[in-house]
């Protein structure tokens, strides 16, 4: 008998026995398939503080054997191996799997690689950089300091602005009465009760004229996100429809049951409530509310919403007027 094995015709004497065809990556073959490395891709770093991140792998096959280990590598020099001591060791089998980088330097680059091992030897995924976020985070006019976190492929302050100026030093207006508020048009912020634990906690509280403001709101080199922005920040958490869970902090300052809060991004939001358009304080405790940069029609501007009761991420349009949180995100 004879076949073809994708190259070249393979005799089968008579009289052999004891054999069985199998299908090896699409090709006959009598016996067992030969194991080959595992196949593997490295997954895209995220939660990148100045000293962690996160990363993993993605393995496709095992190469007809066991894989008996999995994780990543890193280093500053490109193409880390699993000879290096900076690595993590991750379980085994196929499939994803997530692993934990530790003992970065603050603003440094690295190189990643997922990896995984069975009896042939060591195969890795492709390679990935990230560059860790310096200790200091950035700071604002004010001086106030904010530490960052990235997600994705995007930068973000991990706290509110708390700004009581423009970037080129120019003052925003504040203390304004509920009337004053309601009839202004330019540029304003509020503290939420005019308390000043809610603005250590929550940052300020910002109308939209002040986003637009061509002074600039956030410090030099980041900017107030633009709807498609969030949209990006979503779709990179899973959806809007989750996004929620995954950026709601932990923390006891959101009324229970703060539904699906894992804060697994590092965003960390906190609800801080909103002035309205006509001056009046709410929903403290129960929701966060964050500008975007986009209009939606005249008179109305478009932000997201975090609530205490769901694990969305909100997409609505309302006043200019009315005063929400605001995050800036790295140019």
């Amino acid at each position: 008998m004879m076949y073809w094995n994708g190259s070249a015709w393979v005799l089968i004497n008579p009289g052999t026995t004891g054999l069985s065809l199998t299908i090896c990556n699409g090709l006959p073959t009598w016996g067992p398939c030969p194991t080959t490395l595992p196949i593997l891709t490295t997954t895209t770093v995220s939660g990148i503080t100045s000293t962690t991140a996160i990363s993993g792998g993605y393995i496709t096959s095992a190469g007809g054997g066991t894989v008996t280990a999995r994780g990543v590598c890193w280093s500053t020099s490109q193409n880390p191996t699993i000879a290096l001591s900076t690595k993590t060791v991750d379980g085994s089998g196929t499939g994803t799997f997530a692993s934990s980088l530790s003992g970065l330097t603050p603003g440094t680059t690295y190189y990643v690689r997922a990896y995984a091992t069975n009896s042939v030897g060591n195969a890795y995924g492709n390679q990935v950089s990230f560059i860790s976020l310096n200790a200091a985070g950035v700071a604002d006019i004010d001086g106030n300091t904010y530490p960052t976190v990235q997600i994705g492929t995007q930068t973000w302050m991990k706290t509110n602005l708390k700004t009581t100026r423009y970037r080129d030093g120019s003052t925003i207006p504040t203390g304004l009465s509920n009337s004053a508020w309601e009839a202004t048009t330019s540029g304003a912020t509020a503290i939420y009760n005019n308390d000043a634990a809610n603005n250590a906690a929550y940052g300020k509280l910002y109308n939209w004229y002040s986003v637009a403001d061509p002074r600039g709101l956030c410090p030099t080199g980041w900017h107030v996100p633009s709807d498609a922005e969030w949209t990006t920040l979503e779709n990179f958490l899973g959806g809007a429809s989750i996004a929620g869970g995954k950026l709601k902090s932990v923390s006891s300052l959101w009324t229970s049951p703060n539904t699906g809060a894992t804060d697994e991004s590092g965003f960390s939001a906190l609800p801080g409530g909103h002035r309205s358009n006509s001056g009046n304080y709410n929903n403290i405790g129960t929701n966060g509310n964050w500008w975007s940069s986009t209009e939606n029609s005249t008179g109305s501007a478009l932000y997201r919403n975090l609530n205490f009761g769901n694990d969305n991420s909100a997409r609505y349009s309302t006043s200019r007027r009315y005063g929400f949180s605001v995050r800036c995100l790295w140019d």
